[in-house]
């Protein structure tokens, strides 16, 4: 029997007016005090291996726009930045509060899950998801004994600042995919005289008869006239024969190709190990058998 045979704030197995106004009033909250973020939920090219949690074709191709609360306004959370044995790391960490709601009217899944990303534009970086609370007690508490079957109000998402190792990030957002675009590592591949065509920006280059068929492929980062190419997100392994350009039509003939292309961007010294091989040839004499050890 229920404490009181009149006022039941405890009802089970229904949701009644004044738990779905708070929840009204959370999410109108959320429009005024919250900030647009994008939702990248994650896929893969290949299977998970669910026995060592790797999954190391990931991919994002699809983003959802939502309003989201930042709980640790006043700044970021976590370790910060710190210099280790590995260099300078960087391991800012946001918490973010979003309806359940919302969540499920605007993302085609049940609710939100770790390893997907988040991409707030407000301060044009990536967030990965590390742990979802679906029982936040910390924000809202079972309100008006809402929580039944865990069906609280918000989902609180704790989150790590993504550290990029060639993810597939393609949404079609111009802004995120113009983010990452620079982040990517690059070969430059300089072509022999006698081509034609002009390679246009991130279109499709292959090696081969066709697309289909190609032995390696890619997309043009940059291309100057004549000379070389820059491209990115490198299927295969470019080495000799013909370029094509899959829309511009272009097509130049291979001379050299150079894997080592010095990028300024945030993650060059976790993804570019050319600089760690220059210093270590002043250091270490290559010209022994073996400099390691005897010869």
């Amino acid at each position: 029997m229920p404490t009181n045979l009149y006022f039941n704030n405890f009802p089970q197995g229904q949701i009644t007016s004044e738990q779905l106004l708070v929840e009204d009033l959370v999410i109108e909250a959320m429009k005024i005090y919250g900030m647009d973020v994008y939702y990248l939920p994650r896929s893969t090219r290949d299977q998970v291996d669910f026995l060592f949690g790797e999954d190391t074709l990931k991919q994002y191709i699809s983003a959802y726009p939502i309003e989201m609360y930042l709980e640790n306004v006043t700044g970021m959370d976590g370790e910060g930045d710190f210099i280790s044995k590995f260099g300078l790391e960087i391991r800012d960490e946001i918490q973010l509060l979003v309806s359940r709601r919302r969540f499920a009217a605007t993302v085609n899944q049940t609710r939100p899950k770790e390893g997907d990303l988040i991409y707030v534009p407000l301060v044009e970086n990536f967030f990965e998801i590390t742990f979802v609370e679906h029982e936040n007690d910390q924000a809202m508490f079972y309100t008006l004994g809402r929580g039944r079957g865990a069906n609280v109000y918000v989902y609180a998402l704790k989150l790590k600042q993504l550290v990029f190792s060639n993810e597939i990030i393609s949404t079609g957002v111009t802004e995120i995919d113009n983010q990452i675009r620079d982040v990517y590592p690059r070969t430059r591949i300089s072509l022999s005289a006698g081509g034609s065509g002009t390679y246009t920006n991130d279109e499709t280059v292959y090696v081969g008869a066709n697309l289909a068929s190609a032995t390696a492929q890619a997309l043009v980062y940059d291309y100057v006239a004549g000379s070389y190419i820059d491209v990115y997100r490198v299927v295969g392994e470019f080495s000799s024969g013909s370029i094509t350009g899959n829309t511009s039509g272009a097509i130049w003939t291979i001379s050299t190709v150079d894997d080592t292309v010095t990028m300024d961007s945030a993650f060059e010294d976790v993804q570019d190990n050319y600089r760690i091989e220059s210093e270590s040839d002043s250091i270490i004499d290559f010209s022994e058998v073996n400099p390691f050890g005897e010869p």
